[in-house]
């Protein structure tokens, strides 16, 4: 399993920036044939992320994509920006998130006209589920001004060809409309990175803002206004799944000893022999009057849950004390130890899906303190084990 970081790529630099805007100390990485790429983490996480600009076109994007693999042999690669609608069911400012690639452009010349041969990638199945279910959750976005409504994920059909496409009666058009009439979205890079991620062996996703309809209304005023926009609900949405892909692939990589050994577990061992006899109970570790064999204490029902969250607000308090966080990183886990403790006590199966994305987030934010992840781990599987 790769230890490398998450690949995100961008056609745009207005799509770089608002990735970018989300990294914190990003470092300056050069590739020995010149291309720039900038490593930093996620804000608040402890994801990688390698951010590249591939310029437009699928040709360019393939080989930036290509070379970037090659470089950070990444988790994953998204390639994240803007993109045009195709139909008007999609709003401006949603997020589409590629279910497949077409290569329109693919096709055979003849007499009764144009055949389409298209080249189609699928994306991966785990990343697919886990954007589905960040998308059901719901909490990714920005804050949006005055009482507009959240931009919403969709899943469908991305189209990627070699011109840019903005009229809705012009003879390519429609022939696109035609034979691609599943595609949400149209754009020109996303063929390039779905083959290089193919011929590499790394997954891919596709995370396209919508900016306009394709219409002929692209670099009007009103798309202009949606540019931004629409390229920072991508950004926002990439690196949250950025994020939990990372975290998903840490936990299910870290040894179920690992996963399970609370963090004074050493000073709670009961190990009473006496004259090759063994007297009181043989435990891996004893809380009060509950004792847990061979793993750390797990929370029963949501009452239990509570306490535990809890009492990892102690630990963190000991942890600030002792120097081993600082205090802007216990600000924050604070503030997602609260969010999480919120969640547990509405006792919902969807408030317990959240409990678990918010603990994972504060995993991120601890990952430097091994104590403090060994208690985050059963408190997240028990509130797994409540959805």
């Amino acid at each position: 399993m790769s230890n490398g970081p998450v690949v995100v790529l961008t056609a745009l630099n207005l799509e770089y920036q608002a990735v970018r805007q989300r990294l914190a100390d990003p470092q300056v990485h050069r590739h020995e044939r010149g291309t720039r790429f900038e490593v930093g983490t996620v804000r608040g996480t402890s994801c990688r992320v390698a951010l590249g600009l591939t310029s437009k076109g699928n040709h360019s994007a393939a080989v930036i994509a290509e070379r970037a693999i090659q470089e950070f042999s990444p988790v994953a690669v998204l390639f994240v920006g803007v993109a045009g609608a195709l139909w008007d069911a999609t709003r401006l400012g949603d997020v589409v998130m590629a279910s497949h690639v077409y290569a329109y452009h693919g096709g055979t010349s003849e007499d009764d006209g144009l055949k389409a041969r298209p080249r189609v990638w699928e994306a991966p199945h785990g990343i697919s589920q886990l954007a589905s279910h960040l998308a059901r959750l719901n909490d990714w976005a920005d804050p949006a001004p005055g009482h507009e409504d959240a931009p919403q994920v969709r899943f469908g059909a991305i189209a990627a060809g070699e011109v840019v496409q903005n009229s809705r009666i012009s003879a390519e058009a429609k022939w696109i409309r035609q034979h691609y009439n599943d595609a949400l979205a149209i754009e020109m890079e996303a063929a390039g990175v779905a083959q290089a991620g193919h011929l590499n062996g790394a997954p891919v996703a596709i995370i396209r803002g919508i900016s306009d309809r394709a219409d002929g209304t692209k670099n009007s005023a009103d798309d202009r206004n949606w540019q931004p926009r629409a390229a920072a609900n991508a950004a926002a949405f990439a690196t949250r799944l950025a994020v939990e892909l990372v975290g998903e692939l840490e936990e299910s990589a870290m040894p179920r000893d690992d996963r399970v050994r609370s963090a004074d577990r050493f000073d709670r061992n009961v190990s009473n022999i006496a004259h090759n006899s063994t007297v009181g109970i043989m435990a891996g570790s004893v809380t009060g009057s509950s004792v847990h064999l061979n793993a750390a204490p797990t929370a029963s029902g949501p009452t239990d849950l509570l306490a535990e969250l809890s009492n990892f607000r102690q630990q963190l308090g000991r942890h600030l004390a002792d120097g081993a966080l600082d205090e802007d990183t216990y600000r924050e886990a604070l503030t997602d130890l609260d969010s999480a403790l919120r969640s547990a006590g509405t006792n919902t199966p969807e408030s317990s899906k959240r409990t678990v994305m918010t603990l994972r987030r504060l995993r991120g934010l601890v990952a430097e303190c091994p104590a403090l992840l060994a208690g985050l781990a059963p408190l997240i599987a028990a509130a797994g084990d409540l959805a």
